[in-house]
């Protein structure tokens, strides 16, 4: 009997584990942190062996194959052994998709991704479609595949979960766009990522989708180095507008919305959505929790929860949506950020900046000289109450930290949860 080992317990291992045990695999599932208990219970009814708080080295350079949650590092010391012994390692998508013939519709890029799943995801549902959004959000692809029989499946993938794809075909591929994010995971070096974001056109053949921006300077560049396969939709503002309704119909606002909307349109014309569908939807989807989610008006002031900006490109068209002045609560987990993009806005926009991280150095060190009011905080609550004593009537205060969430919070999720829920309190 073959051995499948799972490295991690989230969302993606736990589904991965619970698909190989059904398909008849020897699976042990091994997370170095704690197994929360929704996850222990779900390996325990389906009875697969599982270890947490430690890696146990021979129960796992025996696998046949691992699938390696997305969160661990190719150069983890276990990782670096399983490789250094050949033994494959593929991540929960790879793994999952062997076993289901459903149509893959795929879509990434450093920003816009989780909106412009959420939005496709809609559009086919309102379609009538049987459909499963997975990925990044949702369900994990594989516990899916397990319990459930979808015809399609509208994918979110990140880098990392790119990383380690091989044999898997998109149907239809998404690139959104691509900046600098995650580069302590590359090396550093910018083109590593740009390589993985384009392991999404891996494998598609002329009857795939590649749906791109074509005015992204980064894609634009790729382009015109490689020779893809799949049949290529460039959309953009300088390209044929497939938007069937107006811009100013469109339920999601702003230049970037637009653009996610151009993707998510194209994306439901390949699939065979009628017209009429497509723009109903795009008059009425409602937008997804923590990107520009509005909070609350609080003596005048508005307050906009964009916790998940986690780089600094996503945190540029938060300000460039804003249209009063802005008091910005940014900071967290840099992971080699550039902040010289949002210069120019910040300097046109913003009033007072409030740092929220426990290493505010790098912030200081760029945004000291602006000449703007700087707030130092190192919690949640001495950042809103600054960012609340420094905002006037008629104000904007934004979070959109421009960072990961890992040194004060679980999540981008559980920073947002928190910044509103103390912000209705005020």
């Amino acid at each position: 009997m073959k051995r499948i080992v799972v490295l991690g317990a989230g969302e993606s291992g736990s589904g991965a584990a619970i698909l190989a045990k059904e398909k008849g695999f020897d699976v042990f599932v091994s997370d170095c942190g704690t197994i929360t208990e929704p996850y222990r219970a779900l390996l325990d009814q389906n009875g697969v062996k599982w270890e947490d708080g430690k890696h146990t080295e021979e129960l796992i350079l025996n696998a046949d194959e691992v699938v390696k949650s997305p969160g661990i590092p190719l150069t983890a010391p276990l990782i670096q052994k399983l490789q250094a012994q050949g033994t494959p390692i593929i991540s929960e998508i790879e793994f999952a998709a062997r076993y289901t013939h459903a149509k893959m519709i795929c879509i990434t890029g450093s920003n816009g991704k989780t909106t412009t799943t959420s939005l496709i995801y809609y559009i086919l549902r309102q379609a009538g479609l049987n459909v499963g959004l997975a990925g990044n959000i949702g369900n994990s692809l594989a516990l899916q595949v397990a319990h459930e029989d979808h015809d399609y499946y509208v994918i979110e993938l990140s880098s990392f979960q790119l990383d380690n794809m091989y044999d898997f075909r998109a149907d239809v591929a998404i690139l959104l766009n691509i900046t600098p994010d995650h580069l302590d995971r590359y090396d550093f070096q910018f083109q590593n990522y740009v390589d993985a974001k384009f392991r999404i056109t891996r494998n598609q053949t002329t009857d795939d989708a590649f749906i791109y921006w074509a005015e992204d300077p980064v894609i634009d560049r790729e382009m015109k180095k490689l020779q893809l396969g799949a049949t290529l939709y460039p959309y953009g503002f300088t390209q044929p507008n497939p938007l069937p309704v107006g811009e100013d119909e469109l339920a999601l606002k702003g230049r970037h919305n637009v653009l996610n909307s151009m993707a998510a349109t194209i994306a439901a014309n390949v699939v065979g959505i009628r017209k009429e569908i497509i723009r109903e939807s795009l008059k009425t989807f409602q937008g997804v929790e923590h990107r520009l989610q509005y909070v609350a008006t609080v003596r005048g002031v508005r307050w906009i929860n964009d916790s998940k900006a986690t780089n600094v490109n996503s945190c540029w068209y938060a300000l460039e949506s804003m249209t009063t002045p802005t008091v910005l609560i940014l900071g967290g987990k840099d992971k080699g950020n550039d902040y010289s993009e949002i210069d120019e806005l910040v300097r046109e926009k913003c009033h007072t900046l409030v740092f929220m991280g426990l290493h505010n150095e790098k912030l200081h060190e760029h945004f000291d000289g602006f000449g703007l009011q700087i707030i130092d905080t190192n919690n949640l609550h001495d950042a809103i109450q600054g960012a609340y004593r420094a905002a006037r009537e008629g104000d904007t205060v934004l979070l959109s930290p421009c960072c990961a969430s890992f040194d004060l919070f679980k999540s981008y999720e559980d920073r947002g949860e928190q910044f509103m829920n103390a912000v209705r309190k005020l």
